[in-house]
């Protein structure tokens, strides 16, 4: 019996997320998407995560895969695996489901969702890589800005900063 039953029922398999979001879309409700590897999550995560569930009725947070983070930053990420990082986001009241893909971005999986809304960082922009398969599907992308300072590379060079 897992630790954790209540954050491991939002989980979704990549195989079986397309049929819960067309579940919850004959249910009348909106979906929006976020994608992220949110290795060591902080604050400014919380905040892109917040206002991603405040575009739509329900809120789906995809996750790279371990490998995938591997293949797009840097062989020695992430730095927490994948299963706690989902327990992290799942164990977030805002969170509805969490999935996940192996690949470098989430275009088959956004594919499949087809979200009414995808939420994207500041950094991406508007023309985002997701955009087109988003829009392809009659939704649109909405863009956070970023909080200052807080990014998950930049934590990691403080603590190695502060240990050497």
């Amino acid at each position: 019996m897992s630790r954790f039953p209540r954050s491991e029922a939002k989980w979704v398999s990549p195989e079986e997320i397309g049929a819960k979001a067309a579940e919850l879309r004959a249910e009348g409700k909106t979906i929006a998407t976020l994608n992220g590897s949110f290795d060591i999550l902080h604050a400014g995560h919380l905040a892109m995560i917040d206002a991603a569930a405040a575009q739509a009725d329900v809120l789906i947070v995809a996750l790279n895969t371990d490998r995938s983070i591997q293949e797009y930053k840097d062989a020695r990420r992430p730095i927490i695996p994948l299963e706690h990082r989902m327990r992290l986001i799942s164990a977030l009241g805002v969170v509805d489901y969490v999935t996940w893909f192996d690949e470098t971005d989430p275009r088959a999986l956004l594919s499949h969702i087809k979200p009414d809304v995808h939420v994207n960082g500041a950094e991406y922009g508007e023309n985002c890589i997701e955009a087109e398969v988003v829009r392809s599907h009659g939704g649109r992308v909405h863009i956070v800005s970023l909080v200052p300072g807080l990014s998950t590379s930049q934590i990691i060079q403080k603590i190695v900063n502060t240990c050497a």
